[in-house]
């Protein structure tokens, strides 16, 4: 899955924008927000992001 792949699904499925935060800063290996505005959202997406998978999409719609 490319970068710009993943985003256009997310945005067409209505996915929390704080899991395509996440899900963008992992997948494109930026460094973590700070402590306290990580949510349980971004950091789900974080870590798909990483993994570079699409798998949790849905959950977070």
């Amino acid at each position: 899955m490319t970068y710009y792949e993943g985003v256009k699904k997310m945005e067409e499925m209505g996915v929390n924008d704080n899991y395509i935060q996440g899900w963008v800063a992992g997948f494109l290996n930026n460094p973590e927000i700070e402590e306290q505005r990580i949510t349980d959202e971004w950091e789900a997406g974080h870590e798909d992001g990483k993994a570079h998978t699409e798998a949790n999409f849905a959950n977070f719609c």
